[in-house]
């Protein structure tokens, strides 16, 4: 499909391609790619509603469309390309780790490429034998041999929340979070507008109003219709005419209405304000004063207001509004607790938007955003040092969650969402991110306890054993009594194996979270990893160079 071929589709069809509406009138959901969370009318014209994204699908009627982009330069392959482009950084904890078992390796092969020269100067010898094994056995290979233990654990307690985590990496960063950035529709919202509140005009009840309201959606089957009887139900009201004998009314993007003709020919509709009124006037009825004041009351609260009539006559409006998802709010606190910046990012109006951050109780949003927006406020916020996680479930979102150190998706996300993040959450529960931060950081403690044991460990057997090669030369060095060389070598290669293989189930269980601050940590792995590795390879040591000494084989 090229630039200027044209299409046809009806409701129900995903839009192949950018293009251009030629012909017909319809109501297109734009949520899944871009960021409206209601449906945008397109028709022919000049203006912004004549175009089309490709990816979105149509919802009522039908279109014509002239394709206006070429293979590879339409709003799909925008996305690609931002995706491809981004990198996602390493966290502090990552980096440091890694520069420390750089430095380590380093300064143990500048000891053992020097150990010739010193037993040289002390008229000793080593073979290159012992200097191969003696690398193997103080180099840091028990922190390098229980990192991925450590992320396997991690990525099988997330998936006991309903989490699909892609790397143990991911879990570990969910440790150092201080922001998270949350799209709007599908994630802190349930993504369908519902019923709210029924608003009387011209003189009629609260009741009257639900009874016009679920006459005129006992027919309609969308997610807003059975919200409007569900909410109509809840105040007494009961249909009141056989339905066997009426007619549900479609929506259709001409008319911008739907109903219910009854069989004594009465018309019930509802839609839109504006087009209510058309209606109205076409069957000689007024327009109610208030009708005006009950649109702008609704528009203010941030929700989209339907107009519901009988006849020439307007009974009120139906305050449909973006449900916030259950518990959102108190999670959220939470989240504020633990030092978690939120930000919400919508492409709803400044209206819109301040109000469903509010009722959220997100710190901040940012309303009207485009995807180049997400990934800016991303890349700002880790310029400034912070680790951001961004969850989202849009097309519109893949680029900013491949941005995001954390990047997770819902499982009723698109699949170009499900790809780009390093999570999926299945129950597409944002705020799971509390449970989930708990994991990363009982992670970081377990690294960092088992790295604080294996540097102490590296540190002891360089004390045990480097004596131990010149104790023919020098025996006061070995202190620790060991058979010989050989014996010292072979003991603590023995003992490197032993010891990864007891490690790993603290590696799989984890070190138990405790809610104390980084110094407390720190005091507490020094004492406990620090002293304990430091001892143990001295006491395991002796009793091995003993054992291999009483049955020869040194």
């Amino acid at each position: 499909m090229r630039r200027g071929d044209q299409i046809e589709i009806i409701a129900g069809d995903i839009i192949p391609a950018n293009g251009e509406v030629i012909g017909g009138l319809a109501f297109v959901d734009n949520s899944a790619i871009t960021w409206e969370s209601a449906p945008v009318l397109k028709q022919p014209g000049t203006d912004i509603a004549s175009s089309v994204t490709g990816g979105t699908r149509i919802i009522s009627d039908q279109l014509l469309l002239r394709v206006t982009a070429d293979p590879g330069q339409g709003f799909i392959d925008r996305m690609i390309a931002l995706v491809e482009g981004s990198e996602r950084s390493k966290t502090p904890n990552e980096i440091a780790l890694t520069v420390l078992l750089a430095v380590l390796t380093q300064v143990f092969l500048i000891v053992i490429a020097t150990l010739p020269t010193i037993a040289n100067y002390v008229k000793s010898s080593v073979s290159i034998a012992v200097l191969i094994a003696l690398l193997v056995a103080l180099i840091t290979t028990t922190i390098g041999g229980l990192l991925s233990a450590i992320g396997i654990a991690g990525m099988d307690r997330v998936a006991q929340f309903n989490m699909i985590a892609k790397s143990g990496r991911a879990v570990e960063a969910c440790g150092d979070i201080t922001t998270l950035v949350l799209d709007k529709t599908g994630t802190i919202t349930l993504g369908n507008r519902l019923a709210e509140e029924f608003i009387p005009v011209n003189g009629h009840s609260v009741v009257e109003v639900a009874e016009i309201s679920l006459n005129s959606s006992i027919f309609d089957e969308t997610p807003e219709g059975r919200s409007i009887v569900t909410l109509a139900e809840k105040l007494g009201t009961n249909c009141n005419f056989d339905r066997d004998l009426a007619m549900g009314v479609e929506f259709s993007a001409r008319t911008r209405m739907s109903g219910t003709d009854l069989p004594d020919g009465w018309e019930i509709r509802k839609c839109a304000v504006e087009a209510i009124k058309g209606f109205v006037r076409s069957r000689g009825g007024q327009v109610p004063d208030d009708l005006n004041h009950a649109f702008e009351q609704v528009s203010r609260l941030g929700g989209t207001p339907l107009a519901v009539c009988q006849n020439s006559e307007i009974f009120g409006v139906i305050y449909l509004k973006d449900i916030i998802k259950p518990g959102i709010k108190e999670r959220f606190d939470q989240l504020r607790r633990m030092g978690i910046r939120s930000v919400m990012l919508t492409g709803d109006n400044q209206i819109t938007a301040s109000v469903i951050a509010e009722e959220a109780g997100v710190d901040d949003f940012i309303a009207e955003a485009t995807p180049e927006d997400k990934m800016e406020v991303i890349k700002s916020e880790q310029q400034k040092g912070k680790l951001v996680a961004m969850t989202g479930d849009g097309t519109n979102d893949a680029p900013a969650l491949a941005q995001a150190n954390v990047g997770v998706a819902m499982n009723s996300g698109t699949q170009a969402a499900k790809e780009a993040a390093n999570m999926v959450d299945l129950d597409s529960d944002p705020t799971k991110l509390i449970d989930i931060v708990t994991i990363g950081k009982q992670l970081l403690i377990t690294r960092g306890a088992l790295t604080t044991f294996s540097i102490a460990n590296d540190v002891a057997k360089y004390f045990a054993i480097i004596p131990a090669i010149f104790a023919d030369k020098i025996g006061s060095l070995n202190i620790m009594g060991l058979v010989s060389p050989e014996s010292a070598i072979l003991s603590a290669l023995i003992y490197n194996a032993l010891i990864i293989l007891a490690l790993i189930p603290l590696a799989l269980k984890g070190v138990k979270f405790r809610p104390l601050t980084a110094d407390q940590l720190l005091q507490r792995n020094i004492f406990i990893y620090g002293l304990g590795g430091f001892i143990a390879p001295f006491i395991a040591i002796k009793i091995i160079d003993v054992i291999i000494g009483n049955i020869g084989l040194s």
